[in-house]
């Protein structure tokens, strides 16, 4: 593992000081330099690739304007992705000669890899972990009837379309970061290497539980998805972030839980789940989603905000048009849904309705994911 990070860092040096990324140039400048490295030649092409992506990355932040540093890898590490295999309870390394090195491996990672739809594809090994990389040939879903929007708030998830949404609870991630905050600033220590070390802990804590929230509530939604055949779709809020910079007018901590709140995670993990389950999802674009929390779903017109001393109504919108509240995750969701299954069907050629109906109130359900329990 020392090898490899030391392989990885002469070729990120090698592609910096030549400003080669891509992974045949730097294959190209960097293989002979690594000939002094008694390591199979395997390990070799593994860390031109690695090396190869640190470097692809920087390239794309400074693309963006984002000021980086020069790259380095870090931890010792080993990275394969030829000439190792699975056998009987052990995953087999080559170490050099016609030599292989056995891990043994846990009955979780056995019960997965038993299944002969997989494909095992490379491995990682770090002094603490061992991760096995796998995939599978999936067939997508046939006969999909609608699209399911997805609307992502600070405290809650909604989730729906014409018939059904659902709230899910994501109050618990915002509660996790408070509480790790004010653990953290009760510490009095002045050496700052232990709280740095303490800090770390519970980071690592706080990032755990906030893992496991979103892996639940991530789960349901594809499940939901899978069982009513229905395309998944997402509004563009990548740039929401500039909203909570500092000289905006806003306080600190308020910045700080905007900022901490995890938009982009819950929708990486709904994606891949939903490839691996075979649901295609909707991106929609900047100008597609523009409106979609302030326009009615019914009728189109421009929903009007309650007053600031309405306490009753502060998170609905009145539309003059239907004379009705709606509430403002409901009117996202609504609008997310029919524009993605606008963009979907049209992508397939089929003639839909893309018309604004008369559209009945759906059953909403609410569902507190720290409980695991449904209520109507």
């Amino acid at each position: 593992m020392q090898s490899f990070k030391q392989m990885t860092n002469e070729c990120i040096q090698i592609g910096l000081e030549n400003e080669a990324s891509t992974l045949r140039r730097l294959s190209l400048l960097s293989y002979q330099s690594l000939a002094r490295f008694r390591v199979p030649s395997k390990y070799k092409l593994c860390a031109i690739s690695k090396a190869a992506g640190i470097l692809a990355s920087r390239k794309k932040s400074l693309r963006r304007g984002y000021p980086t540093r020069s790259p380095y890898q870090k931890r010792p590490m080993l990275t394969c992705c030829y000439d190792f295999k699975v056998v009987d309870d052990f995953l087999c390394i080559p170490i050099g000669y016609h030599k292989y090195g056995e891990i043994k491996l846990n009955r979780h990672t056995l019960e997965v890899l038993s299944d002969t739809t997989l494909k095992v594809n490379s491995f990682r090994l770090t002094e603490t972990s061992l991760s096995i990389s796998y995939s599978k040939e999936v067939e997508g879903v046939k006969g999909l009837a609608s699209s399911v929007g997805v609307d992502r708030n600070l405290r809650n998830l909604t989730v729906g379309e014409g018939k059904k949404v659902t709230y899910y609870s994501m109050s618990r991630v915002v509660d996790v970061a408070e509480n790790t905050k004010s653990v953290v600033k009760s510490f009095k220590r002045d050496d700052v290497r232990i709280r740095r070390e303490i800090v770390s802990k519970y980071g690592r804590r706080r990032h755990g539980r906030t893992q496991n929230i979103l892996h639940r509530v991530s789960k349901l939604v594809v499940a939901d998805s899978v069982k009513d055949e229905q395309v998944i779709t997402f509004e563009d809020i990548r740039d929401i972030r500039r909203l909570y910079q500092r000289g905006n007018g806003q306080g600190r901590s308020y910045r700080g839980m905007m900022n901490s709140w995890p938009y982009a995670e819950i929708k990486r993990q709904i994606e891949y789940k939903a490839a691996w389950a075979g649901i295609p999802v909707v991106r929609l674009t900047k100008s597609e989603t523009r409106g979609t929390s302030s326009d009615c779903f019914r009728c189109g017109e421009r929903l009007q905000g309650a007053a600031r001393d309405d306490v009753q109504h502060r998170r609905e919108f009145w539309c003059p048009k239907c004379e009705v509240w709606l509430d403002r995750d409901l009117v996202a969701v609504m609008n997310i849904s029919h524009e993605g299954w606008v963009r979907f069907a049209h992508s397939k050629g089929e003639a839909i309705e893309a018309m604004r109906g008369n559209q009945t109130m759906p059953v909403i359900l609410r569902v507190d994911v720290s409980k695991g329990s449904i209520s109507r």
